[in-house]
């Protein structure tokens, strides 16, 4: 409704005068416009940052009706699905569904009270959005005795969903939903995504907090010549960091575990490849980014997605 709105007032000037009538708690946005070949527009005393006339229409819009996203669909409303360069793109893979991909995308997220600390991984076709945290809580084992079953449960789940999940403000606690999370095990060599996919959802682990999976990090890169698929982020992954959003200076933990084993995971490079070595042994101490899904009661307002502006989740 937002957009529609906008688009049919891009040939006026609006000029939004936000009124104070306390009426009990009422209050009034009131509007007039002039064609906007009879305006000059200059911003100097303004306070506003835009210096071209649709820039500032949208700016005096967003200060008359701030936005309020509710849920997956009303972010839907307020951001572009794109089909190349970095932004938010429908997932082929996935009917209903949509992804961020590239190295700059506007997915940072306010919540537990950590500005600009989690980013939006996906935006589910349940209205759910499945956020992760954009730096490690720590380097830690992913199963203590040896073992790549995250059901069984590994001991890096149990302290998410009790220990980690506890020290959460209750707010935050409280727009958590328990969902399936996909947890199979995959060939790290498989030429098609699609095939991991598959192998993902043929063991499922029902909770609240768990781990990114293998698919859903080669999902998020734009270079899928490169990077598309398992057996390309494994053998010639070491330039894949710089179109994803989802690589640092570390290695850490997906929640896939290898197929041929019952003791490796697949873990992230700080090159933006994905590690079968030493750092996916799940006794090793990798880095760990947590992940959940958000309510569709949850709101998200505010903000624009970026860093410096990020979207803030409130009950």
């Amino acid at each position: 409704m937002r957009n529609k709105l906008k688009k049919v007032l891009k040939n006026r000037i609006f000029i939004f005068v936000l009124g104070g009538l306390i009426f009990g708690t009422v209050g009034v946005c009131a509007a007039t416009y002039f064609p906007s070949n009879q305006v000059t527009y200059d911003n100097k005393a303004s306070g506003l940052e835009s210096t071209d006339v649709q820039g500032a229409i949208d700016e005096l819009y967003n200060a008359c009706f701030p936005p309020t996203i509710i849920g997956g669909d009303g972010l839907l409303e307020n951001v572009d699905v794109v089909t190349s360069g970095d932004g938010l793109y429908a997932d082929k893979y996935e009917s209903g569904r949509y992804i961020y991909k590239g190295k700059n995308v506007n997915n940072y997220v306010t919540f537990n009270n950590e500005k600009a600390g989690w980013r939006i991984i996906s935006i589910e076709n349940d209205g759910t959005i499945k956020i992760i945290r954009n730096s490690s809580i720590g380097a830690m084992a992913w199963d203590s005795s040896n073992n790549n079953n995250w059901a069984r449960p590994a001991s890096l789940n149990t302290y998410l969903n009790n220990s980690y999940y506890n020290i959460l403000n209750s707010t935050s606690r409280s727009v958590i939903v328990d969902k399936y999370f996909n947890a199979g095990k995959v060939d790290f060599a498989e030429t098609n995504l699609q095939n991991t996919i598959n192998e993902e959802n043929t063991s499922k682990w029902y909770g609240k907090i768990g781990l990114i999976t293998a698919s859903e990090y080669a999902r998020s890169n734009t270079n899928e010549s490169q990077c598309g698929n398992l057996n390309k982020l494994v053998y010639q992954g070491q330039d894949c960091g710089k179109t994803t959003w989802l690589v640092d200076d570390t290695f850490w933990w997906t929640i896939t575990s290898l197929s041929d084993n019952s003791y490796q995971v697949m873990s992230i490079s700080s090159s933006g490849g994905m590690g079968v070595n030493d750092q996916a042994f799940v006794s090793n101490f990798d880095e760990v980014k947590p992940v959940f899904y958000l309510s569709t009661e949850a709101k998200i307002t505010g903000g624009n997605g970026t860093q410096s502006n990020p979207y803030v989740i409130s009950e």
